[in-house]
């Protein structure tokens, strides 16, 4: 999971050797913490939040499928 995150951010940004995605098992499931360079941040963000709310959904719906339950946070 945490390598198929770090695809899809890094093909987002423009300085993808910033990107840092760490994973953490908690008692609800799975935590992702996707930190970005402050340049790259709006572009993870998004207009209104629709991209990070659409990269959610994309794990969301992954995670599913495996039958795990997971967070995905936007660390500044």
């Amino acid at each position: 999971m945490k390598e198929f995150i770090e695809y899809l951010v890094k093909n987002l940004v423009d300085q993808p050797d910033k990107v840092e995605v760490q994973c953490s098992q908690n008692d609800r499931g799975v935590r992702v913490q996707v930190r970005v360079s402050q340049d790259d941040m709006g572009k993870v963000v998004g207009r209104k939040g629709m991209t990070i709310k659409a990269l959610r959904t994309i794990v969301l719906s992954v995670c599913a499928r495996v039958g795990q339950r997971v967070e995905l946070d936007l660390v500044e």
